[in-house]
């Protein structure tokens, strides 16, 4: 089974991480988000793509899911010390990331190029694409009428902003990476991860052909809310303040358009019969992954879901 996953977050990184513990490398492709990019001290920062490629290669810190494992701090101090910048915390060792990502781009190689290279010196085998090597940048616009980049408000601003609307300023002349598009055109089952839908995944969704080609695939997602909560970020606040409750079936009824299957936690059985109700087949099991092992444990029984999908519809 050729399986594609969308991605982006700690959520979406471990779930892909436990994917390709089950999976060949032929047979898993991950496109993840990178509207949460943007610059910073110069450097050419990609928060989500980053996170899921240090899950991957196994040197993300266990801790925050963010950022490298066994992390110093000196440059970042230093920083502070100067009266730079610091609200956005870079370590050393990811400091040489962001380093020579900038470097690759000024001297006008593509993001997806500079990746593919990232991942064979990190030791990932699965193929990992940006969404796009055009910039496309997730805009928050609040309540009181600004419009802020998503780092500012997710990190420099901590979420505090109330959220009328998005934009994904550039999707429109934005174009998929060829290869990323040629995976899902190639696919059996597509895998939404459990991912903020607002900001994870509806971005790589506006990039022109990622749609069309995914409506015409089998689609699974995994609920990033259990019991109308976010483990990590702020998803199930953008849907209180978007007028929505947060619960597992607001993420179902998200994604409505795609989904043939839709994967949700215990906690929120009594949601069932409304998500089937709307012709999406579901699947209720434990989806928190506290470790490695339970990872692979939700890879597993979300990949047999999908083969039982799949043999519905043959």
């Amino acid at each position: 089974m050729k399986v594609v996953a969308l991605a982006g977050g700690v959520g979406g990184a471990k779930l892909v991480d436990g994917l390709a513990s089950l999976l060949l490398p032929d047979d898993l492709s991950i496109i993840v988000n990178t509207a949460d990019d943007f610059e910073y001290l110069t450097l050419k920062i990609s928060p989500d793509l980053d996170t899921v490629c240090y899950t991957l290669a196994g040197l993300a810190n266990p801790v925050t899911g963010w950022g490298r494992l066994d992390e110093t701090w000196q440059v970042f101090k230093a920083v502070g010390s100067l009266g730079g910048p610091d609200w956005f915390r870079l370590g050393d060792h990811d400091l040489a990331t962001h380093l020579v990502r900038t470097q690759c781009l000024n001297q006008g190689q593509t993001l997806s190029g500079i990746t593919q290279a990232f991942c064979r010196n990190w030791g990932i085998r699965h193929p990992v694409y940006p969404m796009s090597d055009d910039p496309v940048r997730t805009i928050v616009n609040t309540v009181d009428g600004e419009s802020l980049g998503f780092q500012i408000y997710f990190v420099k601003r901590a979420c505090q902003p109330v959220v009328e609307s998005f934009t994904f300023q550039g999707a429109k002349d934005a174009r998929p990476v060829p290869e990323a598009l040629q995976k899902i055109q190639q696919s059996d089952l597509v895998i939404f991860a459990p991912s903020n839908p607002w900001v994870s995944i509806d971005p790589i969704l506006s990039v022109p052909g990622y749609r069309e080609a995914i409506s015409e695939k089998p689609v699974v997602a995994v609920s990033p809310l259990i019991g109308g909560k976010a483990l990590k970020g702020p998803a199930a606040k953008m849907y209180r303040e978007l007028g929505v409750q947060p619960s597992a079936a607001a993420v179902a009824d998200h994604y409505r358009e795609f989904l043939a299957g839709f994967v949700m936690d215990r906690i929120d059985q009594g949601q069932l019969e409304k998500i089937e109700r709307w012709r999406i087949i579901a699947l209720v099991t434990d989806i928190l992954m506290k470790d490695k092992q339970s990872r692979i444990r939700l890879a597993g029984e979300v990949l047999e879901f999908g083969e039982t999908i799949l043999n519905r519809s043959r």
